[in-house]
């Protein structure tokens, strides 16, 4: 694709280029007012991939606010919108807050899942504590999009018909939204950023980890969690796991999934040393645990003869779905971005969704909800009240608009580790939706910093696969250079976004700041949890460490635990 001005590629002349730029210059030499913005065009030209420009919806200047300590200054609310090159795609939808008081920095929210919807870019994080201010309320510029495209909530895959918004989709919208957003930035405050960084979780990890890659200048640090970094792979072990599920008797209820995960803290909170209602030797307790052996409240955990009769126990055909959810697929075709497997997830020990209010419906419908996959496949997601798996949910999505462009498309039938007439599709696929990298020297030599982190009971993205992600830089780039720009480390307890066990807050921007702008590297990082013993510490940990109580002490307090490096177990 090529820019609107230009019809072929040697008509793009430098004499044109160099005219483009001085009227970019002039225009940010004097700083806009809030209102001044509305309307403002955005030249092709200042955007680093090929668009047909960007305009200014709406700007609104907004009075200071909020609640101590997430107070916030007046500011200026922004929207824009960056028209596509084919007509056909939606154009690009983002936000930007502005704040009076600029800290001459910015940072970029990533999406989730599907993307769809534009970030709320006045609020914090991912995981970021209650108790410190946000990044607007720090004087950040703030801003996101929804990476192209508005979500169909019944459908939200079907935006991947048209090439161009599925090119945003996987990254391309990541640098669109930043080059405008600091084209506005420099448009407002006459400056441009001396600092800027990127924070996302889940699909958002992905994207900073996308953006660390691909344009390692553009940013100076990123916030990285649960990134579903290699998405491809991930799509085809949620392939394995929806068909798994959907065999005639496999799929646990509510109640099972509780009494699972009743049975797994039995065996596994205190090998840790203490029983506190976390477990954080989760290595140890996925070589210990065996559900076809393991006991709850002293009887077995495995239904009489291993048929289906008890919402206390589990069946045969349960605990062999639910070992597929344990174990890694590996595929039997090569993936043109490399990836040959997809581990399993954490499943002993992990909230996979059990009766409760709250957070607990948010938690149930992140992991095998209510509904077993079947054709049609039952409603997915977060906004309804019953439904399929979010995992299945997401592979018959992909499925059917990523994969055949078939809406109709049975994805029960498509085998994920024998795709037949569907291989190559999804092998090209995986050029877009992987990004998996490990040479990070361009952004280690601009001087960014990178602070990963991933809960051990993530129900949707496998902490093994970011475990695996930081050990490859670590073979590739060596672990002194990767010591001294990311850090990783695992969260005890933490699922995807939510917990009902230990729902992580961390002040993961300080440390960033501190690393970054101070030139000190975290060290004594501490977590908090918000909702299973609201207000209880725990050490944060680097990979492969984990929190070990120390005998004495109050067990709802960091202070009480140590960090140890054991590798007992498996990942």
């Amino acid at each position: 694709m090529m820019h609107p001005s230009c019809n072929s590629l040697a008509r793009c002349s430098l004499p044109l280029a160099s005219l483009a730029l001085a009227l970019l210059a002039s225009q940010s030499a004097q700083a806009a007012t809030c209102t001044e913005l509305l309307g403002r065009e955005i030249p092709a030209q200042a955007i680093g991939l090929p668009t047909s420009g960007a305009r200014v919806t709406a700007a609104t200047p907004v009075a200071a606010g909020g609640s101590a300590p997430q107070t916030f200054g007046a500011y200026c609310d922004v929207s824009a919108e960056i028209r596509p090159v084919d007509p056909a795609a939606p154009a690009i939808r983002m936000r930007l807050v502005l704040p009076e008081q600029w800290n001459r920095k910015a940072m970029m929210f990533g999406g989730g899942g599907y993307n769809g919807t534009v970030p709320n870019v006045a609020g914090n994080v991912p995981a970021g504590p209650l108790d410190r201010p946000t990044p607007l309320g720090r004087g950040y510029a703030v801003f996101g999009s929804d990476s192209g495209h508005v979500a169909d909530p019944a459908s939200p895959g079907s935006f991947a018909w048209n090439d161009e918004a599925l090119a945003n989709y996987a990254h391309d919208a990541l640098k669109k939204t930043r080059d405008t957003a600091v084209y506005l930035i420099e448009q407002r405050y006459g400056a441009t950023p001396e600092r800027s960084y990127f924070a996302g979780g889940s699909t958002g990890g992905r994207e900073a980890l996308a953006v660390v890659q691909q344009w390692p200048t553009d940013f100076h640090g990123a916030i990285v969690l649960y990134p579903a970094y290699n998405a491809l792979a991930l799509d085809l072990q949620f392939g394995r796991i929806t068909r798994a599920l959907a065999q005639p008797g496999a799929f646990p209820s509510l109640e099972k999934r509780a009494a699972l995960l009743e049975a797994s803290m039995q065996a596994c909170d205190g090998l840790d040393g203490v029983r506190d209602g976390v477990i954080s030797h989760q290595a140890a307790c996925n070589a210990k645990f065996d559900p076809a052996r393991a006991k709850l409240n002293g009887k077995p955990l495995r239904c009489p003869g291993g048929a289906d009769t008890s919402q206390r126990c589990l069946s045969d055909a349960q605990i062999q779905a639910l070992r597929v959810f344990n174990s890694p697929i590996r595929f039997n075709f090569p993936l043109a971005s490399g990836e040959t497997h997809y581990p399993g997830f954490n499943t002993w020990g992990t909230d996979l969704g059990r009766p409760g209010e709250g957070v607990q419906l948010v938690v149930n419908r992140l992991g095998l909800n209510t509904l077993q996959p079947s054709y049609p496949m039952p409603v997915h997601g977060t906004g309804f009240a019953e439904g399929a798996p979010y995992h299945s949910g997401f592979w018959d999505e992909w499925v059917r608009f990523f994969v055949t462009r078939n809406p109709t498309f049975n994805s029960l039938t498509l085998d994920p580790q024998n795709p037949g007439p569907w291989q190559a599709r999804i092998s090209e696929l995986s050029l877009r939706q992987d990004v998996n990298r490990t040479d990070l020297s361009a952004f280690a030599r601009n001087g960014g910093k990178i602070l990963m982190a991933h809960g051990t009971s993530d129900q949707l993205v496998s902490t093994r696969a970011t475990a695996e992600y930081y050990e490859r830089v670590r073979r590739d780039m060596g672990p002194g250079k990767t010591q001294r720009f990311l850090r990783y480390y695992e969260i005890p307890g933490y699922g995807h976004a939510a917990s009902t066990v230990f729902n992580a807050a961390w002040d993961s921007l300080s440390a960033l700041e501190d690393w970054v702008e101070q030139g000190r590297a975290p060290r004594r990082q501490v977590v908090a949890d918000s909702v299973g013993v609201p207000g209880r510490t725990r050490p944060l940990c680097e990979y492969p460490g984990w929190p070990k109580y120390v005998g004495k002490g109050d067990v709802n307090a960091a202070t009480s635990f140590v960090c140890v490096q054991s590798r007992k177990g498996t990942r």
